[in-house]
């Protein structure tokens, strides 16, 4: 939870708080710690991309389960960049200390080499003996290229270190962007992309989204187990990876549900997309790891929505989602376009 919340006046901490619990009752959600700060900043309203996630799922009617609330958590209140951002900048102050005293150290080396040559020189208009004048002068160079090397070492030794710092921050980075379950993209990235795909769709190049859903997800985890459930997810993400292009971004929606963003994808394209999707997974083999038992085929439902000139984001997931329950509606393992959706809504 943000750390400005520590100096709250008490009973609008409070007041945010009965805010948080009752919500989190309406939507039968376990006051446990952790979805307590979701809910928390919820109610608070500092968090816009948090409200906007929680604001999306309501008003799609998504049931908050365990692995919602702990996506909600994971994205939007607990990131581990923070803690990484805090150890990266101790260590990069202190490195900053050794690349100052390294060039404190050369400036002052400098100055006596120069120093000592300039006696050398002086020497050698008094007439000393030439001999030790040579003598003198290639021990003072010896000594330089020591220092040298000896600097160049150091400064080796700490671009290592930086090369370690920038690993651990991309890494951190990552990881704060990605789904723990499926690895793929995770809420947050995936309204980053969607806002930068948005910006590009404004100047007319088509943007459209596909939303998938695992049919008859719940009675499966109730038959074979939410460990199977799990690895049934990981295989789905597998599959919509492998499927959608190189410049799409797949990312786990929320529950059993996915979604990928296609950038430079009409309508047609994008139903062709799903559909290779919705096939690959329908031919799919199962095999439970523990007894390797083969287990029944999975289907999904596929909803496919383009973006139109000048429209939220919301707008375009919510028609996508509609035509993804007249998938479900229709049968289930399908692909259903909003085309088909607005001959379903001219013939309703």
């Amino acid at each position: 939870m943000d750390s400005s919340f520590d100096d709250t006046d008490y009973d609008y901490a409070a007041s945010v708080a009965r805010r948080a619990m009752r919500s989190m009752a309406e939507q039968r959600i376990a006051p446990t710690p952790a979805n307590f700060a979701v809910w928390f900043q919820y109610c608070a309203g500092g968090n816009d991309d948090l409200r906007n996630a929680i604001d999306l799922l309501i008003d799609h009617n998504r049931p908050f389960d365990s692995r919602t609330n702990q996506d909600l958590f994971e994205t939007y209140i607990a990131p581990q960049v923070g803690a990484v951002v805090v150890r990266t900048s101790e260590r990069l102050h202190a490195l900053m200390g050794a690349a100052k005293e390294f060039l404190t150290t050369a400036i002052a080396d400098n100055h006596s080499q120069m120093q000592a040559i300039s006696e050398v020189a002086d020497q050698s208009k008094a007439g000393v003996d030439p001999k030790a004048l040579v003598a003198q002068l290639m021990n003072e160079l010896a000594r330089a290229a020591t220092r040298t090397t000896r600097l160049e070492a150091g400064f080796a030794e700490k671009t290592r270190e930086l090369d370690v710092i920038r690993d651990s921050l991309s890494k951190s980075e990552e990881r704060a962007r990605t789904d723990t379950l499926t690895s793929l993209a995770n809420r947050r990235a995936l309204d980053e992309f969607l806002r930068k795909a948005q910006a590009t769709a404004e100047w007319g190049e088509p943007l459209s989204v596909l939303l998938l859903d695992i049919d008859h997800f719940k009675s499966f985890n109730d038959n074979f187990g939410h460990g199977v459930g799990d690895q049934v997810l990981r295989l789905m993400a597998k599959v919509l990876r492998e499927k959608v292009r190189e410049q799409d971004l797949p990312a786990r929606y929320g529950g059993e549900e996915l979604i990928a963003v296609l950038p430079d994808a009409d309508i047609s394209v994008a139903a062709e997309i799903a559909e290779r999707i919705r096939r690959a997974i329908a031919d799919a083999r199962i095999t439970r790891r523990s007894t390797g038992e083969t287990l029944p085929n999975i289907s999904v439902s596929i909803g496919v929505a383009q973006y139109r000139t000048g429209e939220a984001i919301t707008d375009l997931i919510e028609r996508c989602d509609r035509a993804l329950y007249l998938a479900k509606g229709g049968g289930r393992n399908r692909v259903v376009t909003e085309v088909e959706l607005e001959r379903a809504g001219a013939a309703g």
